[in-house]
């Protein structure tokens, strides 16, 4: 063979090789160390995935949390810090191409169980903010009260709108399926109801504080005329400290919440700030009669309020709403909110305000 022939079959041989090459250059091909495409798990769980070259090639990785880049080893460890959905994105890359997966990962609010040492009624006072009332620095509206009605029943008032209490369970209230959950013991008769909305938190996190997201409990007069959702008042304390106290709401509107002779002491709650603002749900107060000034009455409500009706009011998890008015399914619930709903001066009886006795789980009597 010359020289030329030999260059030549050289030059053909490289290039039969060359092209070997290229052929060999394949897709990616991933093993994972979890098959399902949805993982269920709970809040503080860590998961490990894991993806492996089944032909051998090298690869590069990347995993992306809602589309965000976590990791580009080969595993990525996903702990959730809160309940919800969760999008998992894999991507293995060479120079023929990408291969993708992804994961749906749904986690659930840790459920603290029922124990025989459970308490049927709430256990913790978590925080008691009142608005300005007649019984207001005293009982029943001190912090005493407010805890009074831990673990037992007693009794709190809640002050004029706005005013409210923070109460923790020692076990998570299970949202039973078309049945009420929840009894919140008040003071109300057939003439004489004071409705207080509720709000209801699951421990999402996992933490046992009271910091994930409040949810209100929609009664029968959500979306009713006279129902106005982020509602305000700013109550600012007076001088004298006994004279009566003045609010104001981001509507528009102002008044006071008048003093009496019967109540002497300062109405307005001797810990909160010389002005401070509560925010909520406002419920029309069409239902209070002041034609007669001897005999104002107060008609209770349809239902899904506290201090509505005689006996005790059942309030359904399921009614529970986000921010936006649409429900929200919550397997269930740690902690309670409950607050007086209704701005109303009602003469000789004072400001309208909620009262609470005690909030029991059903589940439990």
């Amino acid at each position: 063979m010359n020289i030329k022939n030999y260059l030549t079959t050289v030059l053909l041989l490289t290039v039969l090789l060359a092209g070997c090459k290229k052929d060999k250059e394949v897709l990616p091909e991933v093993t994972f160390s979890i098959a399902e495409d949805v993982v269920a798990t709970t809040v503080n769980t860590k998961i490990t995935f894991k993806a492996a070259a089944s032909n051998e090639k090298a690869i590069q990785h990347e995993w992306r949390l809602n589309n965000e880049v976590k990791s580009t080893n080969e595993s990525y460890e996903f702990t959730p810090t809160k309940s919800g959905k969760y999008i998992i994105g894999y991507t293995a890359s060479n120079a023929a191409g990408t291969f993708t997966r992804q994961y749906t990962v749904n986690a659930s609010a840790p459920i603290k169980p029922i124990t025989p040492e459970s308490s049927l009624y709430v256990t913790k006072l978590i925080e008691y903010l009142p608005a300005p009332g007649q019984f207001i620095n005293k009982a029943p509206g001190n912090r005493i009260s407010a805890e009074s009605i831990l673990g037992k029943k007693g009794m709190v008032t809640l002050g004029a709108w706005g005013g409210y209490i923070v109460l923790g369970f020692d076990h998570t209230v299970i949202n039973q399926l078309d049945k009420e959950d929840i009894i919140i013991y008040g003071n109300a008769g057939l003439t004489n109801a004071e409705p207080g909305i509720v709000w209801v938190m699951q421990d999402e996190n996992g933490n046992g504080i009271a910091d994930d997201t409040w949810y209100e409990i929609a009664g029968s007069e959500f979306g009713k005329d006279g129902y106005i959702r982020n509602y305000e008042v700013t109550y600012t304390k007076p001088n004298p400290a006994t004279a009566k106290v003045a609010w104001k709401d981001n509507k528009g509107n102002s008044g006071f919440v008048e003093t009496n002779v019967y109540h002497k002491q300062s109405y307005f709650p001797e810990w909160a700030t010389d002005v401070y603002t509560l925010k909520g749900t406002l419920l029309p107060s069409r239902n209070i009669n002041m034609t007669s000034p001897t005999n104002i009455t107060s008609a209770p409500f349809g239902w899904g309020y506290a201090d509505n009706t005689a006996g005790g009011d059942k309030i359904d998890i399921a009614n529970a709403i986000d921010k936006e008015g649409k429900k929200i399914n919550l397997e269930g619930i740690d902690f309670i909110k409950i607050q007086t709903s209704i701005q109303a001066n009602m003469g000789w009886l004072g400001e309208f305000s909620t009262e609470v006795l005690g909030v029991a789980d059903m589940n439990l009597r």
